[in-house]
């Protein structure tokens, strides 16, 4: 178990080592390539911490009141993946503040995309929680016959 641990650790800790190289490059490259760094590390956590944390935390409270018992987990989930899908398409969206353009990417509707991912996740929320309520309805009771 310890020989498999270091095993993953080690090239992790390498692929962590060599990118704090590269962020301490850019960083030092030039005043304005400084305060970009500095604004991307300081700027994702406190926005993380201030906004993103709360809101999934009430979202999360919200679910745990307001679903039953068997619609929890399928809506949570959901939730959770819609926010990762959400978060992935926030660059191609917002096109006019990201990165370098790719033209084999960029000639599409992304905020369409989104809404149609979005959509059949929920439908397959859907589709989990009636599954899941209808196997776990109690069974009907037995007529009772005359003797």
């Amino acid at each position: 178990m310890r020989t498999s641990r270091l095993a993953f650790a080690l090239p992790g800790l390498a692929a962590l080592a060599w990118g704090m190289v590269l962020a301490i490059q850019f960083a030092l490259h030039s005043s304005r390539d400084g305060r970009s760094a500095i604004a991307f590390f300081v700027s994702g956590p406190v926005l993380h911490d201030a906004l993103v944390a709360p809101f999934v935390g009430l979202i999360g409270l919200v679910i745990s009141r307001w679903a039953g018992r068997l619609w929890r987990t399928p809506v949570r989930l959901g939730a959770a993946i819609s926010g990762v899908l959400a978060l992935l398409a926030v660059p191609a969206i917002w096109r006019t503040y990201a990165g370098q353009h790719n033209p084999g990417l960029d000639d599409r509707n992304y905020t369409a995309g989104l809404l149609i991912a979005v959509a059949v996740v929920w439908l397959l929320v859907v589709a989990w929680g009636v599954f899941r309520q209808r196997r776990h309805r109690p069974p009907k009771p037995l007529p009772l016959s005359p003797q």
